[in-house]
């Protein structure tokens, strides 16, 4: 759990500053779940280029509460936080200043949204909050008061879990909980996950990762392995401390987050279960009479695939299928072996490739059409799908043939700028798998649209 605030203070000298306005957002890594803003009286007056950058003065704080008032509602909300702020050294040091100076010594944990952005997203022009998440199309309103100053740290706090592949902020907040001796049962753990499409983590006490899944019903997915009976099923149900989730809305940005994610943290229980891949591809390649043939063949890395399948099952039904979508052969596409004319010729289904009836040229054309749709070669697009929320967007990058990576956006905040979402964009490497699974899952299913640029 996240205690994100932002402060306001009177300014003045080091260590003698009073707050003014402070907002603290109650966040669990999905959702803000409490909330509390006020201003507060300081009882000093405060000095004037603060009140000319934040329209905060004098008047209006003396009806306000003064800090011993709301101390109590501070210290419930933040209560098992971690505290996060963008530059917490100042946040973090004004509230232990203001508790100090009533015989509390307030202490936490904290994260700094300044630290975590320059690692996550770096080589941005500026790290102060207005300028970053200008650049990465968060909304923002109410800037230099404390209210509209936290929300925007919990909106790029949030983007930021989402960029930490390594999920280095996650394993570390749960070893802070493991220091409370929080150690929920399986049933409890369950009852926490939501019935909707993302990733989700297991953990062991140590906040290590044991096993990274996906699914469009975490909940659902989850109970399967505490129920199960399988052996990597038991021992996960021996170890499990927690699962932590990412919500994605898209099943594509799940699939490819899974993946990656499986890569980067090597969970034992992942290397356990048979691996994810197409061993199976097609290859074209030219015949003696110059007729572009489709071949369905094991995977070869040193040959240039059009696409790949999980199985030689699933390629042939596929093939079968772009041959009568394309109107091929299917002596030629490797289906129906043969020396004469094939069999869909016979019953007038082929227009004769197979037998020299029809020119290469006219033939190579349909096969053409096919491999250029099905592959990403020097394509530029952007495939929009729901998103984690109503409001929201997610958007899968591939820039001259290659894979980017994804993004979420807000539908206020339209993208119509490559550069603009080059920035948002969580970067993924461009590899046969991932250009697999698009290619794979854009043949099963259906997205909101693709845009070509």
């Amino acid at each position: 759990m996240y205690a994100i605030l932002d402060i306001e203070t009177t300014g003045g000298q080091y260590n003698e500053e009073g707050i003014t306005e402070i907002a603290i957002y109650k966040f669990d890594g999905h959702e803000i779940v409490d909330q509390f803003i006020s201003l507060v009286n300081p009882e000093i007056p405060i000095q004037p280029f603060v009140v000319k950058l934040t329209g905060i003065n004098n008047a209006m704080l003396v009806s306000a509460p003064k800090f011993h008032e709301v101390a109590k509602r501070i210290v419930e909300i933040t209560k098992d936080c971690v505290i996060v702020a963008h530059n917490t050294v100042f946040d973090y040091r004004i509230l232990r200043t203001e508790f100090r100076r009533l015989g509390y010594d307030f202490q936490a944990k904290t994260l700094c949204t300044v630290e975590l952005a320059k690692i996550l997203i770096p080589e941005q022009p500026s790290y102060s909050l207005g300028k970053l998440v200008r650049a990465l199309g968060i909304p923002m309103t109410d800037r230099h008061r404390a209210e509209g100053d936290a929300l925007a740290t919990v909106k790029l706090f949030k983007m930021l879990l989402d960029k930490d592949l390594g999920k280095v902020i996650v394993r570390d907040n749960i070893k802070t909980e493991i220091i409370k001796g929080i150690a929920p049962k399986l049933f409890h753990i369950i009852e926490s996950l939501p019935n909707k499409t993302g990733v989700y983590y297991i953990h062991k006490e140590n906040g290590n990762i044991i096993f990274i899944g996906k699914s469009r019903n975490i909940k659902k997915r989850v109970n399967q392995h505490f129920t199960g009976i399988t052996k990597s099923a038991l021992k996960i149900q021996q170890e499990v401390f927690t699962v932590t989730y990412e919500e994605t809305g898209s099943e594509l940005v799940a699939l490819l987050k899974e993946t990656e994610e499986i890569k980067i943290n090597r969970p034992i229980y992942n290397r356990m279960s048979p691996k994810s891949h197409f061993p199976v591809a097609i290859y074209s390649e030219t015949d003696t009479n110059g007729y572009l043939n489709l071949k369905l063949q094991k995977a070869d890395g040193r040959k240039k695939e059009i696409t790949a399948y999980t199985s030689l099952q699933e390629g042939k039904n596929i093939l079968f299928r772009i041959s009568s979508h394309y109107n091929l052969c299917q002596k030629l596409t490797g289906l129906y072996e043969t020396k004469a004319e094939c069999f869909q010729h016979k019953i007038n289904e082929c227009d004769g490739a197979c037998i020299g009836k029809i020119s290469p040229e006219e033939y190579n054309k349909r096969v053409q059409d096919f491999i250029t749709k099905s592959s990403f070669e020097n394509q530029s697009m952007v495939i929009v799908d729901k998103g984690r929320t109503i409001s929201e967007r997610s958007a899968v990058l591939i820039e001259n043939g290659v894979y980017k990576g994804y993004a979420f956006y807000d539908l206020n905040y339209q993208i119509s700028n490559i550069q603009i979402l080059k920035t948002l964009i969580t970067p993924m490497p461009n590899n046969r798998n991932t250009r697999n699974i698009i290619q794979g899952y854009l043949r099963k299913n259906k997205v909101m649209k693709i845009v070509k640029f």
